[in-house]
């Protein structure tokens, strides 16, 4: 895999010392990423690359300052704060962890991958607000409702400075469906004063991230790898460190733990208490999330956190963990029933052949098949304000969804409701009173009809 960092004009900040030191530092980059593809590059080549790469980057955090400094840059303190501890703690866990894997390919390729992604992020936010090319104006005073609509315009503003992506607000009340390929990354801040914590979870469809950070790095690939992946966290990273800096605060928050989640593990803390804040955004290169969560969930059980000492295998894990379980994935099955029991009882009688979710009216259910993109949806004829009936017009009326196979399982066997149906095309018609296993007999038989 050729991995070639490019840098682009629109990193540049009209800043002379700084916009030097940033091509220095991809050229760097570059250099790396060859010594890497080249398997008999001496292991002496790779410490001096490795050296040189740390030597400017410390180099640039001095030239930055002092241009901060000299034009009282507002968030002075703050960038200084994040500086010191890529300098202080992520550059020497990464050495240490060379030297004791004897410059192993997975330690350099975790190598490469913070410190691409760390200059990814840094060019495409960092530098640019020092600029003045994108200001931050501190939000006061904001009542709830307020703070929301401010973070949804700075997400939105961001995603198009970083990446010139127009992305649009789907949903400001995201409740956690699945969408596309999904990469969970959460993060966990607290602050050194009063031990206040607060939680970010990012959300992101795979394509995205292949479609942004890897476009950045040059890489050519179809799915996440672990080089790719560790650069992604440190893009994130800054991504989110740069919505904090809207919001005044009297404490400065560092990052504690982060984790990459499953499905399971995300669902998790929507089902135990919704967040503060749970955006949903479609990019046109797919889809992303913000989600902003209550301190006590922490103590959820989300698995084991990235450390310096074990950052390469909990990525690698993840990543492993992401294929066996896309090796192991089941047909997906939309119920659509405005009644808990039923969802519950279909769920009991499906679970262990498909992979169920749930949409408890018309409009939900629309909202589902968007996002998740289910193989077959079983709907109810009767629910409020949008019925079975109204809801399979709205999908066939939508050429994605047109073709999308749906049965109706319903109470409702009279023939005027049959007829009423019949020219939207269903797939099937059943009824709620027949036996499970007669239900469950009927979907497999729809499946094996289906199958190619």
């Amino acid at each position: 895999m050729e991995t070639h960092f490019v840098w682009r004009e629109e990193y540049r900040i009209g800043v002379d010392v700084i916009d030097k030191e940033h091509q220095r530092l991809f050229k760097i980059i570059n250099k790396l990423f060859a010594f890497k593809e080249e398997e008999n590059t001496s292991q002496w080549a790779c410490q001096e690359g490795i050296k040189f790469f740390k030597g400017h980057a410390i180099k640039h955090f001095e030239d930055e300052e002092a241009y901060m400094k000299s034009i009282n840059y507002e968030a002075f303190e703050q960038h200084k704060r994040i500086h010191k501890g890529f300098r202080e703690n992520t550059l020497p866990a990464l050495e240490q962890e060379l030297k004791q894997a004897d410059y192993s390919p997975e330690a350099v390729e975790h190598f490469l991958g913070v410190c691409a992604g760390w200059l990814a992020g840094h060019t495409l936010t960092e530098d640019l607000a020092i600029a003045g090319k994108h200001p931050v104006g501190k939000l006061t005073n904001l009542l709830p409702d307020e703070e929301l609509t401010a973070i949804k315009k700075i997400v939105i503003q961001l995603v198009f400075d970083m990446f010139h992506l127009e992305s649009h607000l789907i949903s400001d009340s995201y409740r956690g469906e699945k969408f596309g390929n999904g990469i969970y990354y959460r993060l966990v801040y607290e602050s050194k004063k009063d031990k206040k914590k607060q939680e970010i979870i990012l959300v992101f469809e795979e394509k995205l991230l292949i479609n942004t950070v890897g476009k950045i790095m040059g890489i050519q690939i179809k799915k996440l790898d672990n080089m790719l992946l560790h650069a992604v966290r440190y893009v994130a990273r800054q991504f989110v460190a740069r919505i904090m800096e809207y919001f005044p605060t009297e404490n400065f928050y560092d990052l504690k733990s982060e984790n990459f989640l499953s499905y399971e593990q995300f669902k998790n803390i929507f089902e135990k208490e919704n967040p503060h804040v749970s955006l949903l955004f479609d990019t046109g290169s797919g889809y992303f999330s913000y989600c902003a969560s209550a301190p006590y969930l922490l103590k959820s059980n989300i698995g084991k956190s990235i450390e310096a000492d074990n950052a390469i295998n909990e990525v690698k894990n993840y990543l492993l963990e992401r294929e066996a379980q896309k090796a192991a994935s089941k047909p997906k099955i939309l119920v659509v029933d405005d009644s808990v029991t039923m969802r519950q009882h279909m769920n009991e009688l499906l679970k262990e052949d498909y992979d169920i979710t749930f949409a408890e009216s018309g409009v939900a259910a629309i909202r589902n098949i968007s996002l998740n993109k289910p193989d077959w949806v079983l709907l109810d004829y009767e629910m409020p304000v949008c019925d079975g009936r109204q809801t399979l017009e709205m999908l066939r009326s939508e050429k994605a969804f047109a073709g999308l196979p749906v049965i109706f399982l319903t109470g409702r066997n009279d023939p005027e409701s049959v007829k009423n149906v019949r020219s939207l095309k269903p797939a099937g018609y059943l009824l709620k009173y027949l036996q499970p296993a007669e239900i469950k007999e009927n979907i497999d038989a729809f499946f094996k009809r289906q199958k190619p």
